[in-house]
């Protein structure tokens, strides 16, 4: 299996669930970590698996998580095993009300790229993950790097 775990992370802590989803594949095959801005949409159809990661901003992902999905023209992804996270504060660790309404209205980016990833042509192989960080800038709580390479196990399980 060829896989591609692909990402954007402002303060580090996406690229860390990257590379421990990345660390979980390796187990299976061949594993590529790539910055979403180091990717070119035509790369994508040339593997097994791809994984792609977004910080939530907005509760939404990135803006150039957002632009890669975009630019997928339908049918890129069509044989291609998909898989989506996002790195999200907990509303309720915040504890502001308006915040919590809103998530309750928009959600997370893992969502939204996962069904991108599926518009593309892709077939979602596990179900979009979340993983937390304190505040907007993190540190990321603990046990998600683990939590994040038993997923990566899962999806090629």
């Amino acid at each position: 299996m060829k896989a591609l775990v692909v990402f954007e992370s402002f303060f580090g802590n996406t690229e860390k669930i990257a590379n421990a989803v990345a660390g979980g594949l390796a187990a299976r095959g061949e594993v590529t970590v790539r910055k979403v801005a180091d990717l070119r949409p035509e790369e994508l159809k040339t593997f097994d698996l791809v994984v792609v990661g977004s910080p939530t901003r907005g509760f939404q992902p990135s803006d150039g998580t957002k632009a890669l999905l975009k630019a997928l023209p339908a049918g890129t992804l069509q044989g291609v095993k998909v898989a989506a996270f996002d790195t999200r504060m907990d509303v309720k660790e915040v504890n502001n009300a308006f915040l919590t309404f809103m998530e309750k209205i928009f959600g997370y980016a893992a969502e939204p790229i996962g069904r991108a990833l599926v518009k593309a042509g892709g077939t979602l192989v596990g179900k979009p993950q979340g993983y937390f960080v304190h505040g907007s800038e993190g540190p990321l709580w603990d046990g998600e790097l683990e939590r994040a390479a038993a997923w990566g196990e899962q999806l090629v399980g």
